[in-house]
């Protein structure tokens, strides 16, 4: 199954927030919105990281309560694994698992359509073996 089909479903919103957000704004964004990430795009919408829960997760345990002094930039990741949406869903789990990531962004060009996150391959790749499994009973019923 290609992203494309996954992004039909789900549509291909994403949330952005800008580099200098502060990261208590971020954490009521992800509440709000209830994902897992955000992207962090510059002035002209183009992706420079993005910032999951567990990267705040993970600065909590470094930072304490210092860490409301703290923006987007400070804790994203800047290097971001990406995907177009002619990927295959068995390459982006097989990305996902090797990287220890769990959002996947999907571009086209330089153009965000969407994010993947590891519930949308898991969700599909169910869907998949459902049909699979359909298939072959229609198959063997005749």
């Amino acid at each position: 199954m290609k992203l494309s089909r996954i992004l039909q479903r789900k549509g291909g919103g994403v949330a952005t927030v800008r580099p200098d957000r502060p990261i208590l704004e971020v954490v009521e964004e992800l509440k709000r919105r209830r994902i897992g990430a955000v992207v962090v795009t510059d002035a002209n919408d183009h992706m420079v990281g993005i910032l999951s829960e567990r990267d705040i997760v993970h600065a909590l345990a470094g930072e304490g309560p210092d860490l409301t002094r703290l923006t987007a930039a400070d804790l994203m990741t800047p290097q971001v694994q990406c995907c177009t949406p002619d990927h295959d869903v068995n390459y982006v789990m097989r990305q996902m698992t090797d990287g220890g990531f769990r959002h996947v962004p999907v571009l086209e060009g330089e153009q965000l359509t969407g994010i993947i996150s590891i519930g949308d391959v898991v969700r599909a790749r169910i869907d998949e073996l459902e049909n699979e499994r359909a298939e072959l009973q229609r198959y063997i019923s005749g």
